[in-house]
């Protein structure tokens, strides 16, 4: 077992080379091909709400999701998309078409990392479930704070790994080995028929599974997790079934396209899957899986965790 450093919550992963990416499964994942990561301290658990709320209560910091937005950035989204807000799952009363990714996915003005599952709701009893509603400009604020940085998608994927070279899955090669559940994901039909099996029907506590081969918690499902790449398309995400565009429309450089609101922000490379993917529609709670998200836009269900590597950091 690698080296674990109990004081503040960091396993060492010891690096190597390994298959990145997959052959098998969706079309950005190919190709597959060999890479090498040095060693690095990666944490434990995604980020909680508990831990954002200390970095919140020391440095005063504001979240992209409780800000106002300036409209310069945004030209011609309507004024009420402009108030502080953020994306949300809302779950539909039945079937819907899947090629439309807002049948499930809601702009909530008040919905931030403070009130995850809307604008009256609270994080009082869900103090070590993941913080979500994070931009990328918020964690890498945190990942500053704490003295961390954020991992490269090939550092994550090796640690979500966990030793198994070509695994399916970060705990082997069947999805519920002996009935059990390994992760926090979603059983029934998505997006509208959810019987969590596997006990959460939204986020669950950080280390609620068993840890992968390295020790780390999570690495599949509850949330998907930020890394630091630029997204870089092999082949068209043919089912973007767990990101979300800004409805704002607009960009960064002052463009706007009605037909594709936000389409040119530039996206950062999430890791992990998350509690929403099912194996109707979304198998992304594998190591291989990858998702690009807007750096601006915050959402209901992604979130972080962080790493040293040596000679940097805390």
């Amino acid at each position: 077992m690698p080296r674990e450093l109990r004081s503040n919550g960091l396993v060492w992963i010891p690096g190597g080379e390994f298959l990145m990416g997959s052959d098998h499964h969706y079309p950005e994942e190919a190709p597959a091909h060999r890479v090498r990561v040095g060693g690095f301290w990666m944490d434990k658990f995604t980020v909680t709400n508990r831990d954002f709320q200390h970095f919140v209560a020391e440095t005063g910091y504001v979240t992209v999701a409780e800000r106002s937005v300036n409209p310069d950035d945004y030209p011609g989204a309507l004024p009420e998309l402009l108030a502080p807000s953020s994306m949300m799952f809302r779950k539909p009363p039945g079937p819907v078409d899947l090629s439309n990714q807002y049948n499930w996915w809601v702009y909530v003005p008040g919905a931030n990392w403070r009130h995850p599952r809307g604008p009256a709701s609270s994080i009082k009893r869900l103090m070590d479930h993941p913080v979500v509603h994070v931009a990328h400009e918020d964690v890498e604020a945190y990942a500053k704070w704490a003295g961390k940085e954020l991992p490269t998608e090939a550092e994550w994927e090796f640690a979500a790994r966990g030793g198994l070279e070509g695994a399916e899955f970060v705990w082997g090669d069947e999805l519920t080995p002996g009935g059990k559940h390994m992760a926090n994901t979603f059983q029934g039909e998505f997006p509208w028929r959810n019987t969590y099996d596997d006990g959460f029907e939204y986020t669950a506590p950080v280390g609620s599974f068993p840890p992968n081969g390295y020790g780390l918690y999570d690495m599949a499902g509850n949330v998907w997790q930020w890394t630091s790449d630029w997204y870089q398309e092999h082949s068209k995400i043919d089912s973007p079934c767990c990101t979300a565009e800004s409805p704002r429309g607009g960009t960064r450089d002052g463009s706007h396209d009605p037909r594709q609101a936000g389409a040119n922000i530039p996206r950062k490379v999430t890791k992990g899957g998350s509690h929403l993917c099912a194996p109707n529609y979304c198998r992304r709670y594998r190591p291989a899986a990858r998702m690009a998200q807007p750096v601006d836009t915050s959402i209901s269900h992604l979130g972080f965790r962080c790493v040293v590597r040596p000679g940097r950091g805390g």
